[in-house]
């Protein structure tokens, strides 16, 4: 029948994504996950179950993520006591029997929550360009409002410490969340301390309150089990975060950026951030975005930070690099009246694992 082939097919496809992102995505960095994932792309009863959710949600990290919060949350000790173990034949049979039982609750897990990922690694580039900012706009305070912030960790950007590949150091040296980053080339990085920050704002269709347990546990589900360095940063950055939580916004972005401007005190420059999230918007939007930061530097400074694909963030230059070079380019904007003055001031790669400084 040409229905059940074009089923066959479809299995065959996902069980094919299954088993690359064992043997490739997953093979270095998760011995645990490789062998789930290929486990997975083995059994037709486990891809049939996967394939009762829509087709966006049914990638691995998104399915073993739900998996993985089955078994932090306590209705998978099974899968729960194999991560522990590191004991991927345990986890493997494990997983596949969760996903068998307990189809619809992986399948509404995955449909509820988007991935998550630990994002205080940005700060080495967001440190240095906020710092840019505020002098080149003479404040001496800043109300920091990240788009898109998803957890908000973007937000304790000043409460962390940096080392950098040639020595240099930024932020708080006796902070508990330490981070590194490799500079290229031969320019060091600006040695600016951030000015004081006297407000916090994130705003995301779907923030993450770090003060919900549901919420908290869905981003250490979205950690793979066995990497227990990212897991121990996690917990750090959490309980960096609980210490100051920010004001979170619900909605669009682009929308609500005249809200979360009018939420830091006057005498502050707002500082809106924006790391890899205007690539999310087409490109009306996205000149809609400025149009909006235009409008709330009638009245104010506004200054806006941005580390984006070449080519995503409107009105910042590019060094004459081509799109979708593999790299980002770090831009740093103010706006005061009817004047804006952008410039890029670097590139990074890997999220900001890697920093060459050109301004």
């Amino acid at each position: 029948m040409p229905g059940s082939t074009e089923s066959v097919s479809k299995a065959r496809a996902l069980g094919e994504v299954y088993r690359k992102f064992g043997e490739v995505d997953a093979a270095e960095t998760s011995p645990l996950y490789e062998r789930v994932a290929v486990a997975i792309s083995e059994s037709d009863e486990a891809l049939r179950a996967i394939e009762s959710a829509p087709a966006r949600k049914r990638q691995p990290t998104v399915i073993l993520a739900a998996l993985h919060d089955l078994a932090l949350a306590g209705h998978a000790p099974a899968l729960a006591a194999a991560y522990a173990a590191a004991d991927g034949d345990a986890a493997a049979g494990a997983a596949i029997d969760t996903l068998l039982r307990m189809t619809d609750s992986v399948v509404a897990t995955a449909v509820r929550r988007p991935p998550r990922t630990s994002e205080t690694g940005r700060c080495a580039v967001l440190y240095p360009a906020i710092a840019e900012a505020a002098h080149r706009a003479g404040a001496d305070a800043v109300g920091l409002i990240d788009v898109g912030c998803s957890a908000g960790l973007n937000l304790h950007v000043d409460r962390v410490g940096i080392t950098y590949s040639n020595g240099q150091t930024l932020g708080d040296p006796s902070a508990p969340v330490r981070l590194s980053s490799s500079v290229v080339g031969a320019r060091p990085i600006p040695a600016r301390s951030m000015p004081e920050v006297v407000a916090r704002v994130g705003v995301d269709p779907d923030p993450v309150d770090m003060a919900d347990a549901d919420e908290a546990r869905w981003l250490r589900a979205c950690v793979w089990p066995d990497q227990s360095e990212h897991a121990a940063k996690l917990e750090a950055d959490l309980a960096l975060a609980a210490t100051a939580p920010p004001l979170l916004l619900r909605g669009d972005a682009v929308e609500m950026l005249s809200d979360a401007v009018a939420k830091v005190p006057a005498d502050a420059l707002p500082v809106v951030t924006t790391t890899w999230a205007l690539s999310r918007y087409p490109l009306e939007s996205r000149l809609r975005f400025l149009h909006r930061l235009d409008e709330a530097a009638a009245g104010r400074a506004v200054a806006w930070v941005s580390a984006e694909g070449v080519g995503v963030a409107p009105a910042i230059p590019t060094f004459g690099d081509r799109h979708a070079s593999g790299h980002s380019i770090i831009g740093v904007a103010v706006l005061d009246g009817s004047a804006l003055r952008a410039e890029a001031v670097g590139r990074c790669w890997s999220r900001g694992r890697l920093l060459a400084w050109l301004a």
